[in-house]
């Protein structure tokens, strides 16, 4: 009697569920044709602009994720062919700075010696650097970012956190990898930034469930792994410690260190002081003997750059931010968190901190006018959403909760997960890429958290370019680092 009651009412549920389903427009899907000459061959290929529909546990359409897809046309036999699948961070970044700046057929032209990008108009032009011609590239706007929204079934609060975050770009690949009929190709994941912490819970969620994606590789650019490392407090030592070698570079690009005419051998010492003599001066704070912290305090001056009374009155701290303002400060000038060799004029010279990063202004006009050109131009997208580059709201709102426990306190760090896939997925390899001027992740942090957790050397390649956190904005970083991840995954390495 009572399935004659429900009936009717769930009857009710479905169509009233089937109602809600028709009122949502069509997914986006957009594909073109194009020509590139890479490696002295010519690619055509295909241009891919969609959305791909996810759907929660109860079957809900709960979101669209946009992406770009290029697929080559030379290849009979795609199956076989890696595919890479790009990001970048935040979080709450679109794929914008890698789809137009390393990776994708097209690159946005900006001053590689650290200079303003002005204003528009800007150069758009055929990247002979990308990577095309050995594997085919999925870039992915995370939900709320691009052209990803999330639908009626759902909120944001659904994708914005490290956990759902993941989950929901898992769904993305399985869907895609089936759409696209390439389960049996070579896999790999590019992450910028918290696009490089995002491949460890995205790697974990891939390998995880019935429907497990064993990945052969992931690229990782300016990474940050131990949030320790860049988090400035009185009471952390990870930052100061780690941060010392890049800004001894920084200071070294702007002429602030003498008798050191070579970078690199400058670093190895910058590096072991920090580790060594730094660690344990800041360990012992006021049991430091007075000959031993001016010993420390010379050192300093040395491998900084900063006055002595300045290192003085922060009680030898070194604070990333309080160093962008310092090093400059007697020409009013501030250098870049992204990318040091960067400068920008200061109103406040008497402030603590610098009125911005001009590594970051001194780009994002070039990329926000270059993506939009050619998302209407070349890849035919006409919508009259716009295209979200960096959701600020994500940011903010990101809920960096794992387990119970708070993502990027002192004592999380995502390098267990990279240990855990090298043990489980004999295939599995790691490509890092840090810039020297990089002080948003400096790349002391990412050689100690690797160096730990019993990793295998062997299986992780690590370059370093003479740039910043987006070292592919310099000519020559880009050149070099597209040549090292191309011998990434084709085994060379």
């Amino acid at each position: 009697m009572l399935r004659w009651v429900y009936a009717p009412i769930l009857a009710l549920l479905f169509f009233s569920a089937m109602a809600d389903t028709d009122k949502l427009p069509d997914p986006m899907s957009v594909t073109t044709k194009h020509k590139i000459t890479l490696q002295g061959k010519a690619i055509r290929y295909q241009a891919v602009a969609e959305q791909v529909r996810i759907h929660n546990q109860k079957n809900q359409p709960c979101a669209d994720i946009f992406s770009v897809s290029y697929l080559s046309s030379e290849h009979d036999n795609r199956q076989n062919r890696p595919v890479t699948f790009v990001f970048n961070g935040g979080p709450g970044s679109s794929s914008v700075w890698l789809h137009l700046g390393l990776l994708g057929p097209q690159r946005v032209v900006i001053d590689q010696d650290a200079g303003d990008d002005g204003a528009a108009p800007f150069k758009l032009q055929p990247n002979i650097y990308s990577l095309l011609d050995i594997t085919d590239l999925v870039m992915i706007d995370p939900v709320g970012t691009g052209f990803s929204r999330p639908l009626s079934h759902a909120d944001r609060d659904d994708f914005w956190g490290v956990s759902q975050d993941a989950d929901s770009l898992a769904t993305f690949i399985r869907q895609w990898l089936t759409k696209h009929n390439r389960w049996n190709s070579p896999k790999y994941l590019a992450g910028e930034s918290y696009g490089a912490t995002r491949t460890a819970y995205l790697t974990e969620a891939l390998h995880n469930g019935l429907q497990d994606v064993a990945l052969n590789g992931v690229i990782l650019i300016s990474a940050v792994l131990d949030f320790s490392t860049i988090r400035s407090s009185d009471y952390n030592i990870n930052t100061p410690v780690t941060a010392l070698p890049t800004m001894a570079a920084i200071a070294w690009y702007h002429g602030k260190i003498t008798n050191e005419p070579e970078l690199e051998p400058f670093l190895d010492r910058a590096r072991e002081f920090a580790l060594t003599d730094y660690a344990t001066a800041l360990y012992k704070g006021n049991r430091l003997s007075k000959s031993g912290r001016q010993q420390i305090l010379e050192k300093l001056v040395h491998f900084t750059g900063l006055p002595k009374e300045f290192l003085q009155r922060a009680n030898l701290y070194l604070d990333p931010t309080s160093f962008r303002k310092e090093l400059l400060r007697d020409r009013g000038m501030a250098v870049g968190r992204l990318d040091g060799r960067y400068l920008g004029e200061e109103e406040d010279h008497n402030a603590d901190s610098p009125d911005a990063d001009p590594s970051g202004y001194g780009v994002s006009a070039a990329y926000t006018a270059a993506i939009n050109h050619y998302l209407l131009n070349e890849l035919k997208i006409n919508s009259d959403r716009p295209y979200e580059i960096l959701s600020m709201d994500a940011n903010k709102k990101w809920d960096w909760h794992e387990n119970g426990r708070i993502f990027g306190g002192f004592n999380v760090d995502v390098t267990p997960k990279f240990s855990q896939e090298l043990r489980q997925n004999r295939n599995y390899r790691i490509f890092i890429a840090n810039g020297y001027y990089d002080l948003a992740t400096p790349f002391l942090g990412t050689e100690t958290s690797f160096a730990r957790h019993h990793i295998p050397a062997d299986r992780v390649v690590l370059k370093y370019y003479s740039a910043g956190h987006m070292m592919y904005v310099h000519q020559e970083s880009l050149e070099q680092l597209a040549q090292d991840i191309r011998r990434f995954i084709l085994g060379e390495e």
